[in-house]
């Protein structure tokens, strides 16, 4: 059973409606970035009508890999599908068509693909005035980056993410979750809302743009403000340390059996581990007095901590500084998280049963509207399934249409 998302809030305020309902977007994005975007919309109560190309989108095709299908299903529950070839003039009548009729337009082409298909903002804005016309793409529709292909580990390569990350003395590394793309799309949604708001006081549509480059950039700060601390020099990569090393201890640090990270945020949080280490010899140790104390001997605090912790089993530990207030967490495989029993408890996680990948794990939205439902996760569809349903419910378009349409290969 979903639980709702007001256990909190006094009845009388259950049973509103999710705040997107009555939205329709219409959905051209593809992979992580706009499907993201798109998924929180339904998730929020919107109507998403997904458009795919011939043959499906780069994400669905990648299914024909082992494990591959599960990030399309993840991102693409509870939206409508329809393949539709936008380079056939009848399916660019058709997306005219839905534009007229949506709120909203999401698309993560590059820069200039629409508008040489001549379904651009401005087209389609012609159209329907009230249009919120939303993309994004690596680096922007402006700049001398703009025309630069763009995927999640080019723009985590070119927004320095890659250079702070993995340890000092071995080659960069990737973060490991696709983190510029989902960055892009988080922000991307956060447009989509703003503007549907302004859109209620000036009836006017407008639109709006996320270039994965920029949505990173603020999360790097830590490590800016090395840099701009040691007076705009390449601090070193840091490896489980703190980012700009201002915080000790803060690592990961080896159990019997895995890892557990702590983190100590000031005197309290390091003596309250002292406390738990049975330490308390160290309090006066004007090695560690302070946090710049701490940050200069960081070295000699790993050591200490480490062969404290070798001696534990992980769990064991994480119970043992949780009662101590100690800020850690035992370092999990994925099949924990995929398992974890809190997820699953608030409801963000939830077992589905996938017509074509069968039994599978998927996620809701982060994001909890108090005093509505959430709304039940329904399985991504197959390529198209809903054309008939789009065309003649909400075009109405006779089925004879949608037949010769079909034949065409136009959808």
């Amino acid at each position: 059973m979903v639980p709702s998302q007001d256990e909190a809030a006094p009845a009388a305020a259950a049973g509103r409606p999710l705040p997107l309902e009555g939205v329709t977007i219409v959905d051209l994005s593809q992979i992580y970035n706009g499907p993201y975007a798109t998924f929180l919309c339904a998730m929020a109560g919107a109507t998403v009508i997904k458009i795919e190309p011939p043959g499906g989108e780069s994400l669905r095709r990648r299914g024909v890999v082992g494990g591959a299908a599960l990030p399309f299903a993840m991102l693409n529950g509870c939206k409508q599908s329809l393949q539709l070839d936008l380079k056939s003039e009848e399916g660019k009548t058709i997306l005219r068509e839905l534009a007229t009729k949506a709120d909203v337009l999401v698309e993560n082409f590059a820069p200039g693909v629409m508008e040489r298909l001549s379904i651009g903002c401005d087209a389609l804005q012609r159209l329907n005035p009230r249009l919120i016309y939303a993309q994004s793409s690596g680096y922007g529709s402006s700049g001398p980056y703009r025309d630069y292909p763009a995927m999640d580990l080019t723009v985590q390569a070119m927004a320095g993410v890659m250079s702070i990350t993995g340890f000092p003395d071995r080659p960069p590394v990737k973060a490991g979750p696709a983190l510029c793309d989902f960055f892009a799309g988080t922000h991307l949604y956060g447009a989509i809302v703003t503007a549907l708001y302004e859109r209620e006081r000036t009836g006017v549509g407008r639109r709006v743009e996320v270039a994965m480059l920029d949505a990173v950039y603020a999360s790097l700060s830590s490590s800016l403000g090395l840099h701009f601390g040691t007076g705009g020099n390449m601090p070193p990569r840091t490896g489980n340390r703190h980012g700009g090393l201002a915080e000790a201890p803060y690592n990961v640090y080896p159990t019997r059996d895995g890892y557990i990270a702590v983190i100590c945020v000031g005197d309290v949080h390091w003596r309250s581990l002292l406390a738990a280490m049975g330490r308390d010899d160290l309090a006066g140790d004007p090695r560690f007095a302070t946090l710049k104390d701490r940050v200069a001997h960081v070295d000699e605090i790993d050591r200490v901590v480490s062969a404290w912790t070798s001696g534990f089993d992980k769990e064991a530990l994480f119970g043992l500084l949780q009662r101590h207030r100690v800020p850690c967490a035992p370092v999990r495989e994925l099949d924990e998280v995929v398992n974890d029993v809190h997820l699953h408890e608030r409801g963000f996680l939830q077992h589905q049963d996938h017509p074509e990948l069968g039994p599978i794990v998927v996620q809701h939205s982060p994001l909890r509207f108090v005093g509505s439902e959430m709304r039940p996760l329904e399985p991504s569809r197959p390529l198209g399934a809903d054309a008939d349903a789009i065309l003649e419910e909400r075009l109405g378009r006779d089925p004879a249409a949608s037949d010769a349409l079909r034949k065409a290969k136009v959808i």
